[in-house]
């Protein structure tokens, strides 16, 4: 295909920073009891790379960012629903706006 287009390099660094993140906020340490098993987060991470590659493939074929967003979003609360149902996604749906609203998604990129 040639060389990759900037966007390409900077999600790339986007995705490297939400990894860490993920990595960051789910550390166990000894004293931590609420923590997830090592396994679960080991798989969240797998999964977030499995994500990021596919949207970074995505973008090199001229995909717009908003309908990966949007379909990612759909693709996942379909499973959601599936898995537990319409009450039980529709309540963690609820609780995503208070999250959003915490930062807890803001990925900050360093400007060089």
């Amino acid at each position: 295909m040639g060389t990759r287009p900037l966007h390409a390099s900077v999600f790339a660094e986007v995705a490297a920073r939400a990894r860490f993140r993920l990595i960051s906020e789910h550390s166990v340490s000894t004293q931590d009891q609420n923590s997830e098993p090592a396994p679960d987060r080991e798989q969240k991470m797998v999964a977030l790379s499995y994500v990021n590659e596919a949207w970074a493939e995505a973008r090199l074929d001229g995909v717009d960012d908003d309908c990966m967003a949007m379909s990612c979003l759909f693709a996942a609360f379909a499973e959601l629903v599936t898995t537990y149902g319409e009450e039980a996604a529709a309540k963690y749906a609820d609780s995503l706006s208070k999250r959003i609203r915490n930062g807890e998604f803001t990925v900050e990129i360093a400007r060089q």
